[in-house]
């Protein structure tokens, strides 16, 4: 019996998956207009449709939890990363069904859609992994967060003061300066923002510098932690 009921929901899951990636298909061409306009129908079915089944799995993964252990595993399932994402699948649906909201946020909150992709790795032995890799370095990850804003705001504080006077309507304010700050830091460089000043192209370098170990940093604790739980792991079989 066991067996049978450990097929029924290998099955289900199977089920699950093919409907979330139809749901991404059916996402990428609804954003076409001469196709929304077309089968826009079909697509508002398709997602009525899929909302329900959706809500069903939640609440029958809920059931399961319950069967398992009782109020622990309801607790468990939630509050887990894949109960927040089955939560935030479904939700903006219901929101935007009972609660008139302003088209511009309602298609903002459409977006969640997309983490309707996260739950395709539920079963994802390497998902999982990388899930506790980030877990086992939270707090690392916190002061390197804590350490980039800094330094985005030191960043934003000097360009201003280095380039205000020389470009008042590009760097007007620190807040202003904070989106320079950001793409320099993160290295990505649009160049629509750029200093003019000799000290400022000077300390506009030296901050493409700093944002290579800003960016280095995290990525280093990263895939330290990951390559550790993979060795951990391993060991284990």
């Amino acid at each position: 019996m066991k067996k049978v009921g450990l097929k029924k929901t290998s099955n289900f899951d199977a089920f699950i998956y093919l409907l979330i990636i139809g749901n991404i298909i059916a996402m990428i061409l609804e954003s076409h207009v001469n196709i929304k306009n077309k089968y826009g129908d079909f697509f508002y079915r398709f997602e009525y449709i899929s909302i329900i089944i959706f809500t069903f799995e939640y609440f029958y993964r809920i059931y399961l939890g319950y069967l398992d252990k009782k109020a622990k595993g309801i607790s468990a399932y939630i509050f887990s990363f894949f109960g927040i994402i089955d939560f935030i699948s479904i939700i903006p649906f219901y929101l935007t069904g009972f609660i008139k909201l302003d088209g511009r946020f309602f298609r903002i909150l459409r977006l969640f859609r997309l983490t309707r992709i996260f739950k395709l790795g539920r079963e994802s032995r390497a998902l999982k992994l990388f899930i506790k890799a980030l877990s086992s370095v939270k707090s690392e990850l916190y002061f390197t967060l804590f350490l980039s804003i800094l330094t985005i705001l030191f960043s934003a504080s000097a360009i201003y003061f280095l380039e205000n006077e020389a470009q008042p309507e590009k760097f007007s304010s620190i807040t202003s300066s904070l989106w320079w700050a950001t793409v320099s830091l993160a290295t990505v460089g649009y160049g629509d923002v750029v200093p003019i000043t000799d000290v400022g192209k000077i300390f506009a370098g030296i901050i493409s510098l700093v944002g290579i170990g800003v960016v280095a940093i995290p990525t280093g604790i990263i895939s330290a932690s990951f390559v550790e739980v993979i060795l951990k792991d391993r060991e284990r079989k």
